[in-house]
């Protein structure tokens, strides 16, 4: 697991209720920012699976969707 990523952790914000909507929406922007850092800190070994999967798929192999929740309703989406 990458090391800003720990989503089994406390949470770092307590009393949303008593925060205001700017405060809400501006700690929700903070963790949305750790997100596109870490995406971009493994951008290459994003491209190194893509490219391998497309390798893959060019001849002739197939990609399965794992998953359940989200990640299922995803899947059945990208295959109609």
């Amino acid at each position: 697991m990458h090391p800003l990523i720990n989503t089994e952790s406390p949470s770092h914000y307590d009393d949303l209720e008593k925060k205001s909507v700017l405060e809400l929406i501006t700690d929700m922007n903070k963790e949305d920012a750790i997100i596109a850092q870490v995406v971009k800190s493994v951008l290459p070994q994003i491209e190194q699976l893509i490219t391998a999967a497309l390798t893959k798929m060019q001849a002739g192999g197939r990609l399965f969707y794992i998953g359940a929740g989200t990640s299922g309703r995803l899947g059945v989406l990208d295959a109609s």
